[in-house]
């Protein structure tokens, strides 16, 4: 089941990615976003106070500033700042996820969960994505993990849809039929 978007987080995401084309950076908008997650994420500090109902939105959006200067876009500046205006910014992680759907949308780009039996070179899993771009029609950005338990073989989630060319899946269906004759 796709889970869905919360449209509010969808909105500052379709303003974000409107921001960064006109910047002419959409990847890079796409990066300051998904760092700026990343960093509320894994900083319990930061995000006590960003969520701090005691600071107010004009003292956060200083913070802001002195933070980020010249680091950032300006206008990817006032974009946080303005949703720390509208106490929005603990959603930033929901927007940073909804900036990537986006972007991927409008790029032509699916991500694909590709399990195999054994680790492949960086070459090997190039390749498995050039393939999967030819079958899909799109640009596949492969996401690797290895399971031993496959035996062999491939398995490929591409959204709702799975493609299990896996060892362990014929070798099921083929113990299957052998029940069904015996």
């Amino acid at each position: 089941m796709q889970e869905r978007s919360n449209p509010v987080s969808r909105n500052y995401a379709e303003a974000l990615l409107a921001l960064g084309t006109k910047a002419g950076d959409r990847e890079g908008f796409g990066v300051m976003i998904r760092d700026v997650a990343n960093v509320i994420a894994q900083d319990a500090t930061v995000k006590l106070f960003l969520e701090s109902p005691r600071v107010s939105y004009e003292r956060k959006n200083v913070i802001l500033a002195q933070a980020f200067g010249d680091r950032v876009p300006r206008v990817f500046l006032r974009f946080l700042q303005t949703m720390v205006h509208n106490r929005r910014q603990m959603m930033i992680p929901e927007i940073a996820t909804e900036y990537a759907k986006l972007l991927d949308a409008e790029e032509g780009r699916v991500h694909a969960e590709v399990t195999l039996a054994r680790p492949m070179t960086d070459a090997e899993t190039a390749g498995i994505g050039a393939q999967l771009s030819r079958v899909l029609g799109k640009k596949v950005l492969p996401q690797v993990t290895v399971d031993p338990a496959i035996m062999g073989g491939i398995i490929v989630k591409v959204g709702n849809t799975v493609m299990d060319g896996s060892v362990r899946r014929r070798l099921s269906k083929l113990a299957t039929r052998m029940r069904a004759i015996a």
